[in-house]
């Protein structure tokens, strides 16, 4: 977005010094958008940092004399890039600065270095060495040295297969089609140069805005020592001052764009295969998948329903009836995904509308002699859109009409958008295609395709879910891609794309994922099963349980593997599969509350052990314990699979302080001794906590039918009955799991499902919450409703965990009779009333 004139803005610009520490200073004229900028230039080299709130700052070099170029870009938002936080300069010798609200800048003018702290603590969030700054030879390139602290961990970046921690390795930002890639395999398909820091004093992020290939080195080749450099584009980039890891995720949200909130629907269990080849083994499928009694939203077509590959169409000999099956399937529950990869066939004279219609409006990129720039992909010789203009993004969108209006299809997926292309050791198309930039808030010009690649399938997933948006204006559109950049959460969803099927996949699907919704992509999810090659029928059920701890549960293979559907491998198998994907439909109401908040405010659904307690590393959690096994899905629950999941050695589980319970059986395990039911009196149940344990290691025996998920105390889970899809209302109460501790709360978000109604109020969100008392007694409250939104459920159940005593008597609350169910093996009580307009408070003393 271009700024607005007369603004106030408040900036402050320093000099960096490239070679000589002397320092030679000019006044520079004051910019029309930036009015009361400090602005010096030395030795050819201009800096401005500016606060664009209290918590973050952003800086950008201009080099050989010049400003820094024009303020774009296809990541930030442009009114986040427009924002400016009140600061107060300050100049003392030779260093100059700024103070926020939060953050405090240096910059020293001798050295050009910068160090940018929190200014109540002192906590320094990045340092520059001193010679910080290095222009490649010919002055396209350019590289920046930070300092690494002795105590320093980094997460992020996006696609990096390995170990969650960052730290003492080096990746390349570029989007790359990597068919079965294995561990150390590095650039992959989605590049995010955005990372979360943590030192003793706490977490801060860090956001390079450069689409151009580039590097970041944390203390690999330069110990001591974080390099971050590219092969030409802007330095420009922010840092966020955290200081928890929530707030870096809600600071980055805020400037790069909140997850785009998906239908329901997405939540659910989703079948797919490259191998499908016919519509009668597609009906199959899902028929089998019916009679079995597995539960399912989505059935996804890879690139078997289309004739001869070409996107947009359909193979009329092979998916004779396609519009039949897709609505049969959503009478049934299951929402069609089509695959639509971005490559349209060179296919003149034969009435192909898309090669027709972008011929004609000139759509596509083009080579360095300025000709249509055509590659083989799928359906052989193809052209590229040129998404890089708002006009070819609204043709690609407006090519869905068919499919989205007519035929009835939920979603789609975006494949081999990097761009992928066939017969090229690059695997991509030639650096020197040009672009041509046609796009509000970008000056209008050509560029190569260098500057262009990393943000390529993310104008593709943007031009379809903006397309989809445009058909229909109040239906979220559900839409799936493979490549990406920063901001790309805006307009969808993600995969982890080609994996493979083995153990060490599954083992490191978790940091993966973890390191897309640091990211930003909080709805992501991994080819359950493997993609590349057979898993075993234990590795598949493994895969399955603990893909339904995940935000997209998506059961795929190619065409060359063996079947891995739910039933591949026996009824004992298939059975074991089911529970866990039932159990991932009665955990609805939950997921669904995460995916808001996650939409909301950016905080993934998946999250390392360090989201939820910061403080682990001082208190004997491991940061990177995830890249073995443990988890967090939401807030609330832990997720422990074995570390090495092949193998049926002991392993321990690692639980923070706090207490712990068992979510399968609802018994506290850790932290929390059992509430006793030490007395009653005609109105009240009386509970009484005896304490917490300290942080501990909990022995566990792996089970091909079990996988350790825990409750974290003071935790209250929203649940509800066994439903075939998430279109089928539930019957009976909403349950509401009570799990006691400190600071005990939930909450339970609703809404249709569907439109945008909720941003317009149409929701229902509920605040849950239980205190505990000195004498032990329990108060249960649901709180009033906020929106106007009716949800499903018209009583609750209310289940209150860890409970050792037997009770009789009923509990009258607000003129109702409420039974007490105490149940002896699951020590728990359980109370059922009806909902109400207000707040309800049970008392259990």
């Amino acid at each position: 977005m271009r700024r607005r004139l007369g603004t106030l803005r408040f900036l402050i610009s320093v000099v960096v010094a490239l070679a000589s520490p002397a320092l030679s200073a000019e006044g520079l004229p004051t910019l029309g958008t930036q009015p009361n900028a400090s602005v010096y230039k030395v030795r050819g080299a201009v800096i401005e940092i500016a606060a664009l709130r209290g918590d973050i700052v952003r800086v950008r070099i201009g080099r050989n004399g010049n400003r820094p170029p024009p303020d774009e870009s296809w990541a930030a938002l442009g009114t986040s890039r427009e924002s400016r936080a009140p600061i107060e300069r300050f100049t003392r010798g030779q260093i100059a600065g700024f103070t926020t609200s939060v953050i405090k800048v240096t910059v020293d003018q001798e050295s050009g270095a910068i160090v940018i702290s929190d200014r109540k603590t002192g906590r320094v969030l990045m340092a520059d060495r001193r010679q910080a700054f290095r222009a490649d030879p010919d002055g396209a390139g350019f590289s920046m040295g930070k300092s690494l602290p002795d105590d320093a961990h980094y997460f992020g970046l996006g696609d990096k297969f390995g170990p969650l921690d960052l730290l003492g390795r080096s990746f390349a930002m570029w989007n790359t089609d990597s068919y079965g890639f294995q561990e150390g395999h590095d650039p992959l398909y989605k590049d995010i140069p955005f990372f979360v820091g943590y030192t003793r004093q706490g977490y801060y992020g860090f956001f390079l805005d450069n689409t151009w290939r580039t590097t970041f080195d944390f203390g690999h080749e330069k110990p001591g020592q974080v390099t971050i450099a590219a092969d030409n584009g802007p330095i420009d980039y922010y840092v966020m001052a955290g200081p928890t890891p929530k707030d870096v995720e809600r600071q980055y949200a805020w400037l790069t764009g909140t997850p785009a909130m998906p239908p329901r629907w997405t939540l659910g269990f989703q079948q797919s295969r490259w191998g499908y080849p016919t519509e009668a083994s597609v009906r199959d499928i899902v028929a089998h998948l019916k009679r079995d009694r597995i539960p399912t939203d989505a059935m996804w077509l890879d690139v078997d329903y289309q004739q001869n590959y070409r996107p947009f169409t359909v193979d009329p000999k092979t998916f004779p009836r396609f519009h039949d099956m897709v609505q049969t399937f959503s009478r049934e529950g299951v929402h069609t995904i089509a695959i639509t990869d971005l490559h349209i066939a060179d296919h003149p004279n034969a009435g192909y509308a898309p090669y027709d219609t972008g011929i004609a409006q000139d759509r596509f990129v083009k080579k360095a002699d300025g000709t249509n720039y055509i590659a083989p992909v799928w359906p052989g010789p193809a052209l590229f859109p040129d998404f890089t203009q708002k006009a070819t993004r609204d043709w690609w969108g407006a090519l869905y009409r068919q499919f989205y209006l007519t035929d009835g299809i939920a979603g789609f997926w975006n494949d081999m958008d990097e761009p992928a292309v066939f017969d090229t050791p690059t695997k991509t198309m030639p650096l020197d295609n040009i672009h041509r930039i046609d796009e509000p808030g970008f000056a209008s010009r050509k560029a190569l395709h260098a500057e262009i690649h990393n943000i390529y399938g993310m104008q593709n997933h943007r031009a379809t879910y903006e397309g989809l948006l445009a058909l229909k204006p109040n239906e979220r559109p559900y839409v799936m891609t493979r490549a990406s950049y920063a901001g790309g959460q805006r307009y969808g969803t993600t995969w982890t794309g080609d994996n493979s099927s083995n153990w060490n996949h599954l083992r490191l699907t978790v940091p993966m994922l973890e390191s897309l919704g640091l990211g930003g992509f909080a709805f992501a999810g991994a080819d359950i099963g493997g993609f590349a090659g057979s898993p075993s029928a234990d590795l598949l059920t493994r895969w399955i349980e603990i893909g339904m701890f995940q935000p997209l549960a998506r059961d795929h293979s190619d065409e060359d593997s063996q079947p891995q559907e739910p039933w591949v491998g026996g009824k004992a198998q298939e059975d074991i599969r089911r529970r866990f994907i039932e159990e991932r439909y009665r955990l609805l109401p939950y997921n669904y509350t995460l995916a808001e908040e996650a939409a909301r405010t950016g905080i993934p659904m998946i999250r390392p052990l360090f989201m939820e307690f910061p403080e682990g590393l001082l208190n004997g959690i491991p940061l990177d314990l995830a890249a073995w096994g443990q988890f967090m899905w939401g807030p609330s629950l832990m997720v422990a699979p074995p570390p090495t999941p092949e193998s049926p050695a002991p392993y321990s589980v690692t639980l923070p302080a706090g207490g712990w319970y068992d979510y399968w059986t609802g018994k506290p395990v850790s932290g929390v001794k059992p509430l006793k039911l030490w007395g009653a009196s005609g109105m009240f149940l009386t509970l009484k906590d005896e304490g917490a344990a300290s942080p501990h290691a909990l022995p566990v025996t792996p089970r091909l039918d079990q996988l350790p998920v825990f409750v974290r105390a003071g935790s209250i889970i929203p649940r509800q009955a066994l439903v075939q899809s998430t279109d089928e209302t539930p019957k009976g109460p909403l349950e509401i799991d009570v799990y006691p501790g400190a600071n005990c709360h939930g909450s339970v978000y609703a809404d249709d499902g569907h439109s945008f109604d909720y941003r317009n109020g149409a929701y229902s969100r509920t605040d849950l919450t239980c205190m505990q008392h000195s004498d032990g007694s329990i108060d249960v409250s649901i709180g009033k409703p906020e929106g106007s939104y009716t949800p499903w459920w018209h009583s609750y159940h209310i289940v209150v965990h860890g409970v050792t005593r037997r009770l009789s008597q009923s509990v009258i609350e607000r003129g109702h009779t409420l039974a007490v169910v105490y149940d002896a093996d699951q020590q728990s009580v359980a109370l059922e009333f009806p909902t109400s307009a207000d707040a309800i408070k049970v008392a259990l003393q």
